[in-house]
């Protein structure tokens, strides 16, 4: 008889402090097709993963979540729940006691340490709030009852029973969002196989207990999609009467033009910038009725990488900023000699 893999005898030894989750599920015909296939694959043994998807519990609250409309909200009321004191004094505590490291992450791969301290605080808390489903129920339940994106989370519930593998974790066990995002950088699975890294060398990308890890995955994943060491994020600028304003902020996400051209089209960079430099067009409520416009560059379309919300680059950009500036501040102040008063 064939040996059990290691996920399978984890998974197994787990299954018996476990109430028995929808028995249905497993003997579902999708599911058993999708076995069929990862078995195919060679990618798995069929008791190991009939042991996992005997244990899933799918998450109706989950399709509720999925369905309820989306509604964008505008930047002035977006920007308070990201900008405040409680992000920014946690990340310039989160800097200073992790400083070694996120020294070293940005000499590894080019990241300003503010950038990866804030894109952790607004992803997180800092590691305070991670998710609470288990990452297995919550991509089964989409991947095999949501049809609109069941492809995609099909696709990520592979790459997460892979990479459990891989790690040596037991599926049942990792938690994360109610979209599967996991650990305190909320990556997706196929992110974590990707871009996750051992920043502290003891052979294991953990994203939910290693700090060095979350650091230095959040900075490898920058690299990776381009960012620029020292260059701008995001520049004021002003729209002209007659600016094909429409036409360019529904091209939000892309690089598709150079601020010499986007000139021609009516926008004037209110800061110095090459004529050269792709630029993209970034309107903000800033409130009622009143928007204001900038030049999002090269490193802002990087953050919309992370999250494809021009609304998200810019508050990390300015939480960032902040964040540094207080780090800084703290530092100086610690750092200046305690007057005794003479005798």
């Amino acid at each position: 008889m064939k040996l059990l893999t290691c996920l399978a005898a984890a998974t197994l030894a787990l299954t018996s402090s476990l109430a028995l989750a929808d028995a249905a599920f497993l003997a579902r015909a999708d599911v058993q097709r999708y076995i069929d296939e990862q078995v195919a694959s060679g990618q798995f043994d069929r008791p190991e993963l009939e042991a996992v998807f005997a244990n899933v519990e799918t998450k109706p609250n989950i399709l509720q979540i999925l369905d309820r409309p989306s509604t964008s909200r505008p930047w002035y009321q977006f920007r308070p729940a990201f900008f405040n004191d409680r992000l920014i004094d946690g990340g310039a505590a989160f800097w200073k006691e992790n400083a070694a490291t996120l020294e070293r992450a940005e000499a590894t791969y080019g990241v300003a340490p503010e950038v990866v301290v804030a894109i952790i605080g607004i992803e997180t808390g800092y590691g305070r709030s991670t998710g609470s489903f288990r990452v297995v129920d919550a991509l089964s339940t989409i991947g095999f009852d949501y049809p609109r994106r069941a492809e995609y989370f099909r696709g990520e519930l592979t790459e997460f029973l892979r990479l459990a593998k891989e790690e040596g974790k037991n599926p049942l066990l990792l938690k994360g969002s109610y979209a599967g995002a996991m650990g305190w950088p909320q990556f997706m699975p196929s992110s974590y196989r990707k871009w996750a890294v051992d920043f502290d060398g003891d052979g294991h990308r953990d994203i939910w207990g290693s700090v060095p890890d979350v650091i230095g995955s959040v900075a490898h994943y920058f690299q990776l999609h381009g960012w620029r060491h020292g260059d701008d994020v995001i520049l004021p600028a002003s729209v002209q009467p007659g600016a094909q304003v429409d036409q360019l902020v529904a091209d939000k996400f892309n690089l598709h033009y150079t601020v010499g051209e986007l000139k021609q089209m009516g926008v004037q960079p209110e800061a110095p910038v090459g004529d050269q430099v792709p630029a993209v067009l970034v309107p903000l409520e800033t409130a009622p009725g009143v928007t204001e416009y900038w030049l999002g560059l090269n490193n802002f379309y990087v953050i919309t990488r992370y999250n494809k919300s021009t609304l998200y680059a810019k508050a990390a950009q300015e939480v960032a900023a902040a964040i540094r500036e207080r780090y800084l501040a703290q530092q100086f102040l610690s750092q200046q000699p305690v007057s005794t008063p003479a005798p």
